[in-house]
C-alpha cells in the first residue's frame, strides 16, 4: 500500500510539472549524449593508440652511397658493421624483432606506397638506404635504441615513428578533452534543471506535504516522491542518451570504417560501457541534486 501511494505521488507531480519535467527529459537525454559522446572519442584515443603503436617500429638507417651526414663521412656501411649491428639489436631486452630491409626491398616499398606518383618512376635503388626495422615490446622505449646506436659507425640516422603519430594523438586528446569537457558542462546545467523542477513541484505541493508532516509521516516518506521524480527524469534521458550512441555507433560501422580501413574504431564494448558510466552519471547526478534541493525547501 505504501509503495502504491508513494508511485501515485510521483504521478501525480509527473503529470502536474509535465511541461518542466519533459525539459528535464530533454536536457538530460542531450547531456548524458554530449558526455557519451565523449566518452566514446576517449575510448576511439585509446583504440586508435593500442592498434597504431603496435605497428610502431625504430627504423635505424644505414650509410649508404648517397648518404651526407657526418656519421657517414667513411662512405658505405661494411658487412662487418653491418652483421654486429644486427647482432647487437638482437641481443638487447627491450627489442622484439629485428628485420633487415635491403635497398631492393626499399625500393618495392617505396613504391608500393607511391605507385600513383610519378615520382616512383624516377627512385633506384641505390637511391634508398638499407635499414633494420625494429619492432619493441614496448614503443616508449625507444631511447634505449636510440642512444646505443645514434651516432655509431655506418649508422646514417635513427628514426621513431612514435614522434610522428604523438603528434596526431596530442590533436586527438584536444579533441577528446573538449567533447568530456562540454558534456559534464551539460550535465551540470542539466542538474541545475531537475533542482528547479523540484523547487517548483515542492513549492505546487507544499500543502499536502505541510498535511502529511503534521500526521507524522517522516523526512524520507515526504521527499522520497520528489526523488524519485528526478531519477525517473535522469533514466528516461539515459534511455534516449543509450539510444542515440546504438545509432551512433552503427553509423560508425556502416559508414565510417568502411572508408578508413587503416585504422581500428571503438566496438559494441566501448558502447555499453559508456551507457553503464552515463547511467550512473544520470542517476547520481539527479540524486545529488534532488537531495540538495528538497533539503532547502522541504524542511521537515
Amino acid at each position: 500500500m505504501r509503495a502504491k501511494f508513494v508511485l501515485s505521488e510521483v504521478g501525480i507531480g509527473l503529470r502536474r510539472n509535465a511541461t518542466m519535467t519533459f525539459a528535464v527529459m530533454i536536457t538530460v537525454a542531450i547531456s548524458l549524449t554530449l558526455l557519451g559522446i565523449g566518452l566514446l572519442a576517449n575510448s576511439q584515443v585509446r583504440v586508435m593508440k593500442d592498434y597504431w603503436y603496435d605497428k610502431i617500429e625504430v627504423s635505424i638507417f644505414l650509410c649508404g652511397s648517397l648518404s651526407d651526414s657526418a656519421n657517414c663521412s667513411k662512405g658505405v656501411i661494411t658487412s662487418d658493421q653491418k652483421a654486429q649491428i644486427q647482432k647487437d639489436l638482437n641481443a638487447l631486452p627491450v627489442v622484439e624483432k629485428v628485420y633487415y630491409e635491403s635497398q631492393q626491398e626499399a625500393l618495392a616499398r617505396f613504391k608500393e606506397r607511391f605507385k600513383n606518383s610519378a615520382i616512383s618512376q624516377n627512385v633506384t635503388a641505390d637511391q634508398l638506404p638499407e635499414s633494420f626495422r625494429v619492432k619493441l615490446k614496448d614503443p616508449t622505449k625507444f631511447a634505449v635504441i636510440d642512444s646505443a646506436f645514434s651516432g655509431r659507425p655506418g649508422v646514417d640516422i635513427v628514426q621513431d615513428q612514435r614522434a610522428i603519430l604523438d603528434k596526431f594523438f596530442k590533436l586527438l586528446s584536444v579533441l577528446r578533452n573538449g567533447a568530456l569537457a562540454i558534456g559534464l558542462a551539460s550535465v551540470l546545467t542539466a542538474s541545475l534543471l531537475i533542482s528547479n523542477t523540484l523547487r517548483i513541484a515542492a513549492f505546487n505541493r507544499r500543502r499536502e506535504t505541510g498535511v502529511m508532516k503534521l500526521v507524522g509521516a517522516s523526512s524520507f516518506s515526504i521527499q522520497l516522491p520528489f526523488l524519485l521524480e528526478g531519477i525517473f527524469s535522469a533514466f528516461v534521458g539515459w534511455i534516449f542518451a543509450t539510444g542515440f550512441l546504438a545509432v551512433f555507433k552503427v553509423a560508425v560501422e556502416s559508414k565510417v570504417e568502411p572508408l578508413l580501413t587503416f585504422t581500428q574504431f571503438f566496438g559494441w564494448k566501448e558502447v555499453w560501457q559508456a551507457s553503464f558510466w552515463l547511467f550512473v552519471t544520470g542517476i547520481l547526478v539527479s540524486s545529488i541534486a534532488s537531495l540538495l534541493t528538497l533539503r532547502r525547501y522541504l524542511k521537515v
